[in-house]
């Protein structure tokens, strides 16, 4: 499902370009192990008038000096990616016939061609070196440094990186560290204090802070994480850096912010610190991550629309469509049907009901209140597992000795093969290595092999087994295909 909101510009504040510059660097601030309880502010009382008592502002001071340490700088280092793949010439140029597919991809580049380094935020929530960040932080990287407010710097090892909530885990070689209080983002509310530290712009140890703005809020292409919006300044390079209630417990994990200018606008957005645990406990047990899958497309209903439909007020989610053999098919639900509730719990939005099944686990048994024909009623649902992805290592060979790709792949659904206009192949989720350095990237349908249609892993591996340099694989982004030549690993 898609959510547009097309009169707003998103945008990631993970990675500030600082070319082959290691960044700006702030004076360290104090280092203070006191691990005392912080005052915190309390619920403003209401007194039998009506008038809302006055509260006590947190002791930001306290709350910086107990955590600061475990704020972490992240610097990332991949290839530059500006040479012009051969035989086609500049592959931004309007009069290459093929510029409207490699516009905006990177192009191949040659063996020692210097690193673009990026810089972001992290913090530490184990002594031991475990380290959470935003994915897009590390996305693409091939080398990983961690910088420690003492300077210590170490090159870390990515554990996991989920797409779908934006968060990565990773690992240094270290023992001993200080480490963050995670607390509980389902406890916040709109108007509560908030601090947020990170390097923004590579200024280390820089804080920041603001109020709850709002929760719950889904972005364009963000519905499975129901953000909290803040007002706390947050920039480029503050992605991956805590976010802290009035106690001192990290809630969120900044994310993105809303722009027109490229900087901070006075709207910003963290991931709940519930949904990156949650993510974070799959990683560390299992390597991956299981999403769960209802199996509907849903649009957010207007008045007119809830009239239509006979709502006594427009809320919860339209049911556009229903995949076959899905969760919400088995349960019963159709085309046309309001979902109102998840768990009991009231939709305001289409999104909100993304958030829900987001945060669900596959085999989770789910009461959904719908409206239909009229009237509501309650079906059962339990719910699904998104397709799984099949990585394929893009750096090491695998057990057999076998040459890869640097793809993670899986089949299409139904309905992408319907969209993208095709009957078979595999998408793209993740791409690296010579895959990557040939200018392929996630949301590519890789079609064929030297010609030879795939529609499964598989498939794609026994093709790619019989070959020892390079393959061609015929690539479509958008309406259009072509053949890109790709060194085996």
């Amino acid at each position: 499902m898609e959510l547009r909101l097309n009169t707003m510009a998103w945008s990631a504040v993970g990675l500030i370009a600082l070319g082959t510059a290691t960044g700006l660097s702030a004076p360290a601030l104090f280092d203070s192990k006191d691990s005392s309880p912080m005052p915190a502010a309390a619920a403003a009382p209401q007194s039998p008038d009506g008038a809302v008592a006055l509260m006590t502002a947190p002791n930001y001071r306290a709350i910086v000096a107990r955590n600061q340490a475990a704020v972490v700088g992240i610097t990332t280092a991949g290839e530059m990616k500006t040479a012009a793949p051969a035989g086609f010439g500049n592959p931004n140029d309007d009069d290459n016939p093929w510029s409207q597919f490699f516009r905006g991809m990177p192009a191949p580049v040659p063996h020692g061609h210097p690193l673009m380094h990026a810089q972001g935020s992290g913090f530490l929530i184990s002594g031991d070196g475990v380290i959470l960040t935003n994915a897009h932080v590390v996305d693409g990287a091939k080398e990983v440094t961690v910088k420690l407010s003492d300077h210590r710097e170490f090159k870390a090892k990515v554990l996991g990186a989920d797409r779908s909530s934006d968060i990565a885990v990773l690992k240094i070689d270290a023992s001993g560290l200080p480490s963050v209080r995670i607390g509980n983002s389902d406890k916040l509310g709109v108007g509560d204090y908030v601090l947020a530290i990170g390097e923004p712009f590579g200024l280390e140890e820089t804080a920041t802070a603001g109020i709850v703005s709002a929760k719950g809020r889904s972005l364009p292409g963000d519905g499975y994480v129901p953000f909290i919006q803040t007002d706390a300044a947050v920039n480029p390079g503050n992605s991956g850096g805590p976010l802290f209630d009035a106690e001192g417990n990290v809630v969120g994990i900044n994310a993105q912010i809303y722009t027109n200018s490229g900087g901070y606008q006075g709207v910003s957005f963290a991931i709940p610190i519930n949904v990156a645990v949650q993510v974070k406990d799959q990683i560390l047990k299992t390597g991956k991550v299981a999403h769960a899958r209802l199996g509907v497309e849903i649009q957010t209903l207007d008045q007119s629309l809830a009239d239509s439909f006979k709502l006594p007020a427009p809320g919860g989610a339209l049911v556009a469509k229903v995949e076959p053999d899905s969760a919400a098919a088995r349960a019963g639900i159709k085309a046309g049907d309001v979902i109102l509730k998840y768990n009991g719990e009231p939709l305001l939005d289409a999104g909100q009901l993304s958030a829900h099944v987001g945060q669900s686990m596959p085999g989770d048994k789910a009461t959904l209140e719908i409206w239909r024909d009229g009237k509501a009623s309650t079906l059962t649902a339990t719910i699904g597992t998104a397709t799984p992805l099949t990585a394929m290592d893009g750096g090491d060979q695998g057990a057999a000795g076998k040459p890869t790709l640097g793809l993670a792949l899986r089949p299409l659904s139904p309905s992408e093969r319907q969209q993208a206009g095709v009957t078979g192949g595999l998408i793209v989720e993740q791409s690296q290595g010579h895959a990557a350095d040939a200018g392929i990237e996630p949301g590519d349908v890789v079609l064929s092999v030297d010609g030879r249609p795939v529609d499964s892993v598989a498939q794609l591996r026994q093709l790619i087994g019989d070959q020892r340099k390079q393959v061609a694989l015929l690539i479509q982004r958008g309406e259009t295909r072509i053949f890109v030549p790709v060194e085996l690993g």
